[in-house]
């Protein structure tokens, strides 16, 4: 998983996505329909598939499905942003966080290479008692 900015671009983009999805479906889906007396509905005998008309009550339904899924895309995008350092997090919090990560990844690398000793002085004692027993 990325970093805090990585997963808020991502949901970002997957916003936009679905701000596209959505707006098809209420372009493609809708019954068609005149508000003003002026209005016409043109006839769509030559290009049948350009819109696919649902009943009003699932195309209702649609829609609210619709717009749940963008309120919780929303709120995650919230969330992401809350988690971002900010005003809560001044400068010399930050900068103390910083350390403590760099002396926890001292003593990590400290412990990697003693393994790494460890395993050579491992390997140095075996390769004696394979020569051993080859001798016998």
């Amino acid at each position: 998983m990325g970093d805090r900015l990585t997963q808020l671009q991502d949901a970002a983009d997957q916003l936009v996505h679905q701000f596209i999805a959505c707006y098809y479906y209420i372009e493609r889906r809708h019954e068609l329909e005149t508000f003003g007396p002026n209005d016409k509905i043109h006839d769509l005998k030559d290009n049948p598939k350009e819109l696919d008309s649902l009943p009003p009550d699932v195309f209702q339904a649609g829609q609210l499905e619709l717009a749940r899924d963008l309120i919780t895309k929303e709120q995650q995008i919230e969330y992401l942003i809350s988690s971002l350092p900010g005003l809560d997090n001044s400068e010399h919090d930050q900068e103390q966080l910083i350390k403590d990560l760099e002396e926890e990844l001292r003593v990590a690398e400290a412990q990697r290479l003693d393994a790494i000793k460890e395993k050579d002085e491992i390997l140095v004692r075996l390769d004696q008692v394979l020569r051993s027993i080859r001798r016998n």
